[in-house]
Parts: C-alpha cells; sequence; structure tokens
C-alpha cells in the first residue's frame, strides 16, 4: 500500500521531470526487496502509456549501515548502473534520481524489463532450460567486465569505499558483535577466516551482491544485473565466491554457480574475458565469506526490525535465516556426522486448544483465506508470515531437546570451568568470548562436534528443507540418522 501523499509527489515528478510522461496512472510496491523499497510504476504517455521501475529506501528515508556493509547511496547506485551499462554489462537505462525537493526520499527511476529475477524459477523454470548451461560462463564474462570499469575515470573512486580482504572480515565481524547475541558458529567462521586472508589481491570495482536473485535474464540470457546498494572498492572474487554461495543455489547444491552452473564454466568466462586465471582457492575463501557475510546480514534484518523503519514481518523471518548460512560454514569448514534430537509431541498435552492448534489456525487462515484474497506484496507477505508460525511451531517440538542437549555439551566442553548451575546463555556467551579473545583453539578437543549439532538443530527448526542442512544430515552416522 502507498498512501495519497505518495501518489501525488510521484505524479509530479513524473510529468515534471520525466521528458515524454505526463503523470501517473497506478504504482504497485512489488514483493521482496527487504533491504530496498521496489515499485511499478504505470504512467501516462500521450495517449499511452509507459511502465517505469523505481528502486527508493525503506520508507524513504537515508539508508543506514546494515550488516552486509555501508550503502553508498541510491544516487551513486544508479551511477554504477550507468557505468555499467556503458562498458557492455546488462542493465536497464536511468531516467532520474529523486531529489530532496522532490519528497519522496532517496530513490530513482528507470527503465522496467520485463525478464525473470526470481532466483528459484530461474534454477527450476522449464523456460529457462535451454539456458541455464549457458548462465555461469556469461556471469563470469559480466564480472569481468565489471572489474574491469576504470575507477577513476568515473569518478567512482571518490563514491566508493575502499575495503581489504582484512577490513571487509573485521567490518563484518565487528557489525555482528554489536548484537546482544551469541552465535559461536559465526565466531569460529570469523577466527578462520582472519587466519586464510589472500595475499594482497588487487583491488577493483566489485559489485558485492551478484548472485541468483540480483539479476534478469529471458530466454536468450541476462538482460540485467540489479542491486547495487553495497557496492565497493575490494578483491573482485568475492563476487564469484558470492555467487557460488549455497543461499543462492535454491536447493540445486550439486551446481555450486547459482544452482545452474559449475565452477570451471564461471571460470572460464572470467578469464576469458579478463584475460586473468582465476585461484579456486581464493574463490572459495570468498565462499566461506560469503555465508558467514550472510549470516550476519540475517541478523542485520532482524535488528533492523527492532530499530528501523520497515518493521514488516519479512525482516524477523529473514533474521532466522542466519543458521542457514551457519549450516553452511559447518559443511565447509568442519563437516562431519551430527545427531538431531528427537522432537516432543505436542499432541501429549491436555489443553482445549492446545498451543499448536492456535498457531495452526492461524497459519492455515494465512495461507488459505488471506492469500487467496490478496495479491503482491500483501500476499507475498501472507506467505511469509505462515513460514514464520511454522518455524514457532517446529521450535515447540524440537527446541527444548535440542537446547538441552547443546547445554550439555558446552559444560562437558568446558568441564570444571564452570558451575553445575550455570544456563545456556552464560555458556554460549563463554564459548564466543573464547573464540573471539582466541584463548580457545579452533581444533580443541569436541568444539567442532559441539558447533556442527548445535548449527545443524538449530536449522531443523529454522528451515529444514535447506539444501545445507541436507547436506549435513546426509554426513551423519547410521546411529545418528536412526536417532532422527
Amino acid at each position: 500500500m502507498v498512501d495519497a501523499d505518495f501518489n501525488a509527489r510521484l505524479d509530479t515528478v513524473i510529468a515534471n521531470r520525466l521528458p515524454g510522461c505526463d503523470g501517473l496512472i497506478a504504482v504497485e510496491r512489488l514483493s521482496g526487496g527487504a533491504s530496498q523499497e521496489t515499485y511499478r510504476i504505470q504512467a501516462k504517455a500521450g495517449a499511452g502509456e509507459r511502465v517505469l521501475a523505481m528502486r527508493r529506501a525503506p520508507g524513504g528515508l537515508a539508508p543506514q549501515s546494515e550488516a552486509t556493509g555501508v550503502h553508498p547511496g541510491l544516487a551513486v547506485e544508479a551511477r554504477l548502473m550507468q557505468v555499467a551499462r556503458s562498458v557492455g554489462v546488462p542493465e536497464p537505462e536511468v531516467f532520474l534520481v529523486l531529489e530532496e525537493a522532490d519528497g519522496l526520499g532517496e530513490g530513482f527511476l528507470m527503465e522496467w524489463l520485463d525478464g525473470e529475477a526470481l532466483g528459484a524459477r530461474i534454477v527450476r523454470s522449464p523456460a529457462f532450460e535451454a539456458v541455464r548451461p549457458k548462465l555461469a560462463f556469461e556471469c563470469g564474462r559480466i564480472l569481468a567486465r565489471i572489474h574491469a570499469i576504470d575507477l577513476q575515470a568515473t569518478g567512482l573512486d571518490q563514491a566508493l569505499d575502499t575495503i581489504t580482504p582484512a577490513e571487509f572480515v573485521e567490518q563484518t565481524w565487528e557489525r555482528y558483535r554489536q548484537f546482544p547475541t551469541p552465535q559461536p558458529m559465526i565466531d569460529y567462521a570469523g577466527r578462520w577466516l582472519m587466519d586464510h586472508l589472500p595475499d594482497t589481491p588487487q583491488l577493483t570495482l566489485v559489485h558485492n551482491d551478484f548472485r541468483n536473485g540480483n539479476f534478469m535474464i529471458d530466454g536468450e540470457g541476462i538482460i540485467a544485473v540489479l542491486d547495487w546498494e553495497v557496492a565497493h572498492i575490494g578483491d573482485p572474487m568475492r563476487d564469484l565466491g558470492w555467487i557460488c554461495t549455497n543461499s543462492w543455489r535454491f536447493g540445486r547444491s550439486d551446481l555450486p554457480v547459482g544452482g545452474f552452473g559449475r565452477y570451471a564454466d564461471l571460470f572460464a568466462g572470467y578469464e576469458a574475458e579478463s584475460g586473468q586465471p582465476v585461484d579456486p582457492e581464493q574463490v572459495r575463501f570468498w565462499e566461506v565469506f560469503g555465508s558467514f557475510w550472510w549470516a550476519i546480514g540475517c541478523l542485520g534484518m532482524a535488528e533492523h526490525y527492532r530499530s528501523g523503519p520497515d518493521q514488516t514481518v519479512e525482516r524477523p523471518a529473514i533474521g532466522r535465516r542466519s543458521s542457514e548460512c551457519q549450516v553452511d560454514c559447518v559443511n565447509l569448514l568442519i563437516p562431519g556426522p551430527a545427531q538431531t534430537v528427537a522432537g516432543e509431541d505436542p499432541a501429549a498435552a491436555s489443553e482445549m486448544p492446545r498451543i499448536d492448534e492456535l498457531l495452526i489456525s492461524v497459519r492455515d487462515y494465512l495461507r488459505g483465506d488471506v492469500m487467496a484474497e490478496t495479491s503482491g506484496r500483501i500476499n507475498f507477505l501472507a506467505r511469509v508470515a505462515g513460514n514464520a508460525l511454522d518455524i514457532v511451531l517446529r521450535d515447540l517440538a524440537l527446541g527444548p531437546s535440542h537446547r538441552r542437549a547443546e547445554r550439555a555439551r558446552l559444560k562437558a566442553l568446558f568441564r570444571s570451568e564452570v558451575g553445575p548451575q550455570a544456563g545456556l546463555d552464560e555458556l554460549r556467551w563463554r564459548l564466543v568470548h573464547a573464540l573471539r579473545d582466541g584463548s580457545l583453539p579452533l581444533d580443541h578437543p569436541g568444539l567442532a562436534d559441539h558447533l556442527r549439532e548445535t548449527v545443524v538443530n538449530q536449522v531443523a527448526i529454522d528451515q529444514p528443507k535447506y539444501s545445507g542442512y541436507k547436506t549435513a544430515v546426509a554426513q551423519s552416522t547410521p546411529s545418528s540418522s536412526e536417532s532422527k
């Protein structure tokens, strides 16, 4: 929903600042876009109409620092798209950047392109069966073009932050350390990354969010690279590692490049365009970092729900996805067997109605009645809300056993260092502080097993259909599989 004042201001901007357009017909905020707002606009154009897209900061307010980095601003994002378009990167044409006098906040209007940007559809739809095998190579070529952009000639060196790998790890880790939550696997991954930093890479323009779901395709290939909001100057291999991060494979963990391609094809496309060889180990570093970065980015969405202007149901739901990224770190750094706890049966309770029945009734109302009567963003948010209630239901069944087992492992890990009454939160913080200050080595006996089992059981609550969870439990021993 957008208000009448918003519509009136947008109508004025279109009529006064966009040549060939006479005003607003309709505007709709689209689903998705948890960090920025995206709108589809129908504008009057003589006797006909013209379709536009608008990208705007949440609530129209100035961008904030997220867990994913510092936003350079939507005016700079628009400039990045224009520069990229000029060197052959597929981009929509940017028509105008909003000004303070427009009264709409930070944002810009651009060409509307018809294509597919939903990652799951790109991976699964029969309509793209012919193009999928070519996408990894094409991604490599596009990234090479982005990384070759002349920063000085375009003035981007003055508009963007420069971030070395060490600074990027530390900046991201520090953002997480500001959250009032102990997540030991995040600290373990942070320690590993600082121990395996790449050697003095050449620094270039980095898109920093180039992945399946942030570009648009049609039946021929990629037609637009989207969402430049966290671009910076840094190690170009960050982009290659990010598109391989498991979060963006949409269930196809066997195809590491976006769920549609293989490493070899991505590297071949990059090398063909750039003439520079790709170091697979450097890409792997950034793949680990990708899961670390997005684990913290997800927590940032939950934090933004508590403090930000856009307090939609989508943000805390994304916050719960942090455990998905953490299990990807487990699979990359400490793979092995993990026992899953047995759940408790809510039906054993004698209340009428039981808590689970109340939750199920609301969930089914959202998925049935509300979704049947809505469309667009409201329909999308009703689905998200139903999924959030599923998490609560699984936590009711699995959470108590999971947390009891976690506490028992932590007490065993610290042995005589803690008293018998030490609570779970106290023990989690003890482990987090020991990882942060380096007093606990990463190869400490029992540490990897504890982290693996804790994260795997948390993902069983948050999203048991996630491919990283399936990878983790597939490594379990027969006895642990039976216990599941």
